[in-house]
């Protein structure tokens, strides 16, 4: 089926009205994305965060007749406000999606592969993981960052604690590359399902465990991540040193490179640091817990 978008820059505080105007239009999908390239990253579970200069892209049926949507549209909106209309070529938009996944290869052993693709190399450790509602498939540098970093060491026996577990990718690959017990924490319920289902695919759902934070146990491990935000890592930073006893590996991400000094100065009062790690626009701390 082919369609027509129609692309509205405009600021955060009118992209959600003008967003219910283009579905009140007739638009089949509305999405918001970043007009200007900033940073930004995922919100917290049932918040709402738009970028300060928003596309509100609305789509439609390409018989639509747009003439009396536009007139509409720009009746509401400043006169200065940038629109454009494009069409869509007619593809198999769920065939094109697919293509764009492929394995993905992490440090020296770990594969994180979808599962219409096959395995690059069965000799390999690989994680099946497929795109999915819960954040983490490999593909964003802060995840990248933690699993070449999970690829490093030698989990052998090892509890891992993942805060912030997601799809449950990085507990997933630490049980593949040889823990014995991961404990998952998530303030998202979903991300608790998404991680468990995924679990159950790569056959260690046995060796891991899901929490909500109200319902986590006391616990000790021998190696951390928390793959979240710079701002979680400053409030619960007690929390997650908690999690830790002298000789505990840990690794933070989800950092902005600008942001990882000041991460790991909160954090070295209690860790050994190590050299801060970087990939594009984002950054990995990670240290180890002082006897």
């Amino acid at each position: 089926m082919a369609w027509i978008q129609l692309r509205i820059n405009t600021h955060a505080q009118r992209a959600e009205s003008v967003g219910d105007q283009l579905a009140e239009l007739g638009a089949q999908a509305v999405t918001f994305t970043d007009a200007k390239d900033t940073p930004w990253y995922e919100p917290k579970p049932g918040e709402v965060q738009l970028w300060p200069d928003t596309q509100v892209v609305g789509l439609f049926d390409a018989n639509e007749d747009m003439q009396p949507i536009l007139r509409q549209v720009q009746g509401a909106l400043p006169e200065n406000t940038l629109i454009k209309l494009d069409p869509l070529e007619d593809k198999d938009w769920e065939r094109e999606w697919m293509d764009n996944f492929h394995p993905v290869r992490f440090g020296k052993r770990l594969w994180i592969c979808p599962s219409w693709r096959d395995v690059p190399d069965p000799g390999a450790v690989n994680v099946m993981l497929d795109p999915g509602l819960a954040f983490g498939t490999g593909t964003h540098p802060t995840t990248a960052l933690c699993l070449r970093w999970l690829d490093g060491l030698d989990l052998t026996k090892c509890t891992v604690v993942d805060f912030g577990c997601g799809s449950g990718i990085l507990g997933i690959a630490a049980l593949k590359l040889g823990a014995a017990r991961v404990i998952g924490i998530d303030i998202d319920p979903q991300a608790i399902q998404a991680s468990a289902e995924n679990a159950r695919r790569n056959s260690v759902a046995e060796q891991i465990e899901l929490y909500l934070p109200e319902q986590q146990p006391a616990l000790n491990a021998d190696i951390v991540v928390a793959n979240i935000l710079a701002g979680p890592l400053r409030e619960l930073r007690q929390v997650i040193t908690d999690y830790c006893r002298p000789g505990t590996m840990l690794a933070l991400s989800g950092i902005l490179k600008e942001q990882a000094e000041d991460i790991s100065n909160l954090y070295s009062k209690d860790f050994d640091m190590d050299a801060i790690a970087i990939e594009g626009d984002w950054a990995r701390v990670s240290g180890k817990r002082k006897a």
